[in-house]
């Protein structure tokens, strides 16, 4: 049964990475375009969700199914589309904590946590409504069940259940995401190198058997999904500027498990896990995996290897409690990084640290709008913004749309032929454009769209806010009203 110590060592950083994670969790009432996604599927009714999945976002279909259930129980709103991300989080850094502590001690279990904890990416992906988060989560209970299962130090009795167990959190973790099955031969290392070490052949039976169960389980999303491998188009061929971030991650992985090697306290003579078998397959192998694929398609993306952020820490937080023997100096070392993070931390909960806010470009439409005004969106996916915040579109003409984001089992909607949009957009005497900061030029509808606006509108005003462009365009040579500022 664990002591109030004990448990301390693993509440603390949970503790800490919730605090973390609720600070400024609203980010001055922001939504990026990726938690719009969430915001619109998650909102839709069960057959519209299953009607968007056929066509796009599979892979994100039980953390869509989720968090409809969240907005259903809890109501919407910023904080409840984060809330279940911080929560994850935390129960990630206590997980990990309780890992570290069993591997290493409880020094090692609290450093291990704390370092998961003020890992900017960590932060970062705490207050988003996507499902990294959750991931993380549960490869971080997989990962705790697996020592408990390769030490031999778990409960007496049969270990079935907790197979079962862990079989499931890894389930989980794939049906969130599949990248996540990239942990398996992460966790066969592990289990290989105590094989080596004298554990029993069951062992490695018996998690063959957990992860062949994992693997089926996830293969109808992998397969389903593969027909819908155009969404990821946008993902670029990876340079060294792209990678220089994991392979730094590497090597700081790779020199914690060098003085982990060779320092006393953290040697070992059980046949069981220690933290660089653990920890640095952890860390190395789901991250060499995907730089490697992304050599011959462009995949790496750091989010969908979050998890590793598990295996870093691990490395980091033992290493630290083996060179720092004492609580005084370790505590005055995370009150340094924690102060050194400090500028970065502040950053990542303003607007800006993410590519665009959907909320910002819907209230300045609201305030420069007038019933009955016309509006379009270049390029459609930019519709994100009415989708979230319908209330300030409610008097204006999509003179665009064709059918609904919700009918057509899209985020954006389709849009009709351009001759149509073009006869929609001379009958109007003002028109509202929602469109990206950079306004690059887009093909098709969208040259349309901008051909008619420069040989017939006036643009009167020109409102940039937060990586999104609000342009009001009015029919004729002059302008009814100055932009505002003027």
């Amino acid at each position: 049964m664990p002591t109030p110590r004990s448990a301390l060592g693993t509440l603390g950083p949970a503790a800490l990475t919730l605090l973390l994670g609720s600070w400024g969790i609203t980010r001055e009432d922001s939504m990026w375009r990726d938690e719009a996604a969430t915001w619109e599927a998650a909102h839709r009714t069960l057959p519209d969700l299953a009607h968007l999945l056929d066509r796009i976002d599979v892979v994100h279909g039980a953390y869509y199914l989720f968090m409809h259930g969240v907005f259903a129980v809890l109501g919407d709103g910023l904080v409840t589309l984060r809330l279940p991300s911080v929560l994850a989080m935390a129960g990630a850094a206590a997980a990990l904590a309780a890992t570290a502590r069993r591997l290493a001690g409880p020094r090692a279990g609290v450093a291990a946590g704390v370092a998961f904890a003020l890992v900017p990416s960590t932060q970062h992906y705490a207050q988003e409504g996507r499902p990294y988060a959750l991931v993380v989560a549960a490869v971080a209970v997989a990962t705790l069940l697996l020592v408990t299962l390769v030490d031999g130090r778990g409960k007496p009795g049969p270990s079935g259940h907790r197979w079962t167990a862990y079989a499931a959190a890894l389930l989980v973790a794939a049906l969130l995401n599949w990248f996540s099955l990239l942990v398996l031969p992460a966790h066969a290392a592990t289990v290989l190198v105590a094989r080596r070490r004298g554990a029993p052949l069951l062992l490695l039976t018996r998690w063959l058997t957990a992860a062949a169960v994992v693997v089926a389980g996830a293969l109808p999303i992998v397969l389903a999904s593969r027909s819908q491998a155009q969404q990821i188009a946008w993902i670029r061929p990876l340079t060294w500027s792209t990678a220089l971030v994991p392979l730094l991650l590497l090597a700081a992985g790779a020199l914690c498990a060098g003085l982990l090697k060779r320092h006393p306290a953290a040697r070992t003579a059980a046949p069981g896990p220690t933290a660089v078998s653990l920890g640095l397959p952890l860390l190395a192998v789901p991250l060499a995996a995907l730089l490697l694929v992304s050599l011959v398609k462009p995949l790496y993306i750091d989010r969908y290897v979050l998890y590793t952020n598990l295996g870093l820490a691990l490395l980091v937080g033992t290493a630290l409690a083996a060179l720092v023997r004492s609580w005084r100096p370790l505590t005055a070392l995370v009150l340094a990084v924690f102060a050194a993070l400090l500028p970065f931390q502040l950053d990542l909960r303003t607007p800006q640290s993410r590519v665009d806010d959907v909320l910002a470009p819907a209230e300045t439409v609201a305030g420069t709008s007038r019933p009955g005004d016309g509006v379009l969106f270049i390029p459609a996916w930019r519709r994100d913004t009415a989708e979230v915040s319908p209330g300030s579109f409610a008097d204006l003409d999509d003179l665009a749309l064709a059918e609904s984001p919700a009918a057509s089992g899209s985020l954006q909607g389709t849009e009709k032929s351009p001759s149509y949009i073009r006869e929609a957009m001379l009958r109007k005497h003002r028109i509202l454009v929602v469109a990206d900061a950079d306004d690059q030029p887009g093909g098709g509808r969208d040259t349309v769209k901008r051909r008619v606006l420069v040989e017939h509108f006036t643009r009167c005003t020109d409102i940039e806010v937060r990586g999104r462009r609000v342009q009001g365009y009015e029919r004729g040579a002059r302008c009814t009203a100055p932009p505002p500022g003027s």
